[in-house]
């Protein structure tokens, strides 16, 4: 199953899965969580125990719909010689 679809998951039950896993890192396989932990770390160290880096998705879980979304800032310096 594509980390897509995963992640779609992790949309469509997010205010379920928050009341239950609120502040946790949740690995998704196959539709369904198969981990709650306390970090990212955490969650891939033991998740790749028994599943291929890149056949689950680790989410941090929050109830905000803004969690979900990342901004990206950079710093450019242009320099114009004459």
């Amino acid at each position: 199953m594509a980390l897509k679809d995963e992640f779609q998951y992790y949309l469509d039950h997010q205010a379920e899965l928050a009341a239950q896993y609120e502040g946790k890192v949740l690995v998704i396989k196959d539709h369904r969580v198969i981990g709650a932990y306390s970090s990212e770390i955490e969650a891939i160290r033991q998740t790749t125990k028994q599943h291929a880096l890149g056949t689950f998705l680790v989410q941090p879980c929050s109830a905000d719909p803004e969690s979900t979304l990342q901004t990206y800032h950079s710093r450019v310096c242009f320099s114009i010689d004459d």
